[in-house]
Order: C-alpha cells, then structure tokens, then sequence
C-alpha cells in the first residue's frame, strides 16, 4: 500500500466496516427511566380499584390508564432519541393523547385524576421543551390549585398540590440546566471547529508557499541551466515535478481532514486502511466517551496517529482505546527507542498544538508492549 493510498484511505474514505453505536448512555437506556417511573401509577390504580362509578365508566377508566402509560413510555423513548434540540412529531402527536387519556379516567377516579399530572410535566419538559414546559406547569400548578381550594383544603388532595408545585420547580431547574449546558458544548463545538478551519487553513497556506518558492527558484535555474546545461535542467524540472506532486499530495490530505465528518467516520477509516495495510485493528471503549467538542480534535489526532503507524512503526498490530475524556493509539511496532520523538518535528508540534488549543494533554511515549502509544486526555 503506498503512503499517498494510506493518507486518502485514513482520512476519510468511504468504509464498509461497521459503523460505531455513537448514542449516549442517555439515549441507549433512558427508555429505563420511563418505565421506572411507571411506579407512581399506582395512585390512579388504587383509586380506581376503589371507585364505585358505574362498570362502563370503570372499564373505560382502566383501558385509559393501559393507554397512558403505553403512550408516555413511547414518547419518552422517541423523545430521547431525537435529541434536545427539536422536537420530533410523534412526540409532539402523543402529548395531547397523554392529557386525553388521563380526563378519561375522571369519571371514574374523580379527582384523583390528578396524579396523572406528574408525568404530563415531565413529558412536557423533557419531551416537548421550551414554551410547553412553562405552559404545562403553570397550567398544572394552577388546576390543582383550582381543585384544592374548590375542595376546602382536603388533606388527600394536598399531597398531589405540593408534588405539582414541588415537580415545577426541580423541572424548571434542571431544564435550565440542560439547556445551558447544551448552549455551552454547542460553543465548544463552535469554537473548535474554527480553530480547526483557522489551523487547516494555515497548514495549506505554509505548505502552498513554500513549495511555490521553492518552485519559482528551480524553475528560474533550470531556464538559466537549459542551453548551457540540459542534463542538469532536466534534472530540475524532474525535481519541480516531485516537489509539485508532493504538495498536491499534501493539499489533498490536508483538505480531505476538513471534509471528515467525524470521529466516528476517522475511527473506521482508519480500521480500513490499517486493515489494508495487512494489520490487525482493535478498538477498546467507543467513540461516545468523548463529548462532540472533543471529537474534533480527536478525529485529527487520530488520523495522524493512523499515518504514523503506516509510514513508520512497522507493527503488527494496532490498537485505539476510548475513555471518557482520553483516547489511545497503541501500535506493537519498532517503538521510539529511548529518546521521545522531538516537539520542534512539524507533526508532532502539529499534533500538540491541536491538543493544547483544544484543552488537552498531548503525550507520545512508549506502549505497555512495546511500540508507540498515543495518549490525549482532557
């Protein structure tokens, strides 16, 4: 496999591997939070077990609550899935369905309907977002208040007053605080693909103008050396030859960096080109312990570390680990003897400036086994 074919394959080059499950831990099992919650059923259940409304009402009542509950684990699921940012239309759909399933079962449990409540603000906080959670929890808060005061204060329905009110407070809360948090990562996200775009963007200028001199100079020579040395005008223009290749080369891999989508993406490019190269390729962790500001910069350290094993190391085997807040390329290679590899190197400062500018730790040592390890950590 020739080092142009490995800097293309590693980065970025459609794969046929797997693709890596990228969902969050909230994602993949938040659907548990549902279903536990499911638990505080057992209010409307009880009073429906005690109502003395009329059989049809009854069963209705009972159908409603199998409905509910179907229909609020469901769009919490979807809900989770479709991220924080919008809204998906199922959910948007199930949410009126959860407040008409619930008034169905008035006429037989009366106002212990209210606990209903509960998750119709939870529903609306997290599944629904922005004005619907304001809306829903004032709402709430204001017909248990209705329904208190219309029964003089009665001691069974102040329990349910105080977790409305109690519920729209920790909602809002923690509401703020997801948003804000997301505001802040989106920013990271932001910040450091400019940076990326700013430091790419300077890579293909240096490499661009120090070819082009380099260029310019031969070129003058060889026009010079053309009548009164030919051989030796050949073998300028062969080296403008070289040189140009070697920056179209350079541009090309430097350009095809900014086109990659992600680290996900990296991470099988780089098993596909490793893999082609006749190596043995194990992945450790997944690409979802590093937050998507992070990934940035862990794809470009990636795809360097992937070059670095194909030119260099003449291993055998290669290996990428993730941990929350750290990723590792290991590779069983010739190592880097006793001396680490040199910072003033246009790579390995490369790499570390990546790093630092990201909010990391960039270090290049040797592996447990033998050979290279990579190591960037938050």
């Amino acid at each position: 496999m020739s080092t142009t074919d490995a800097d293309a394959t590693s980065a970025g080059s459609p794969v046929e591997s797997p693709e890596p499950d990228t969902r969050g831990p909230w994602e993949r099992f938040g659907w548990l939070m549902a279903v536990i919650w499911m638990i505080f059923l057992i209010y409307p259940i009880i009073a429906l077990v005690a109502s003395t409304a009329p059989l049809a009402w009854r069963v209705v009542a009972w159908a409603a609550l199998a409905a509910f509950a179907l229909a609020y684990i469901t769009g919490s699921v979807l809900g989770m899935r479709s991220g924080w940012g919008r809204v998906a239309r199922p959910v948007a759909v199930i949410f009126p369905l959860l407040i008409l399933f619930a008034a169905a079962t008035s006429p037989a449990i009366g106002w212990s309907a209210l606990g209903f409540l509960p998750f119709v603000m939870s529903y609306a906080s997290y599944g629904m977002r922005g004005w619907w959670h304001w809306a829903t929890s004032i709402a709430s808060v204001v017909i248990v208040t209705a329904v208190l005061i219309g029964f003089g204060g009665h001691p069974a329905v102040l329990p349910i007053f105080v977790i409305v009110v109690i519920l729209s407070v920790v909602n809002s809360v923690n509401v703020w605080l997801i948003s804000r948090s997301i505001r802040s990562e989106q920013l990271r996200v932001d910040l450091a693909t400019s940076h990326e775009r700013e430091t790419i963007s300077r890579d293909v200028h240096d490499l661009i103008g120090h070819s082009l001199t380099v260029v310019k100079l031969k070129a003058e020579l060889a026009a010079k050396l053309v009548d009164r040395d030919p051989e030796r005008a050949k073998r300028e223009l062969a080296e403008i030859a070289e040189l140009t290749g070697e920056a179209i080369t350079g541009v090309r891999s430097t350009v095809t960096g900014l086109r990659a989508s992600g680290l996900a993406e990296q991470l099988g490019a780089s098993r596909a080109a490793i893999e082609l190269a006749g190596l043995e390729f194990e992945v450790d962790g997944g690409v979802e312990a590093m937050s998507p500001a992070q990934s940035l910069t862990a794809s470009w350290i990636l795809r360097e570390a992937t070059t670095n094993i194909l030119r260099h190391a003449a291993a055998s085997k290669a290996r990428v680990a993730f941990t929350p807040g750290t990723m590792l390329v290991d590779d069983n290679g010739v190592g880097i003897g006793d001396r680490p590899p040199s910072p003033s190197s246009n790579g390995m400062r490369s790499m570390v400036e990546r790093a630092s500018a990201a909010g990391a730790t960039l270090t290049v040592g040797e592996a447990p086994h033998g050979g290279t390890r990579v190591q960037l950590q938050w």
